[in-house]
């Protein structure tokens, strides 16, 4: 059995298309499933992709702390 690797937010960012700042701001503001091992935050990109699908990154969604 394989288990899924651990990734950091850079390889989540080249994953989505997107800056790496926005992969911590989204972990940050709308619950971008994130895991802290040591001082390091960690990702499972399975993690990542559903919580896309579900509406995590839509712009439209957030939770009162974007200005």
């Amino acid at each position: 059995m394989s288990t899924e690797p651990w990734v950091t937010a850079e390889q989540v960012s080249l994953h989505l298309g997107v800056a790496k700042d926005t992969v911590y701001r989204w972990r940050e503001r709308k619950a971008l499933p994130a895991h802290k091992v040591g001082r390091l935050w960690k990702f499972q990109l399975s993690e990542v992709d559903e919580w896309v699908r579900a509406g995590g990154a839509d712009e439209h969604q957030n939770s009162g702390n974007e200005q």
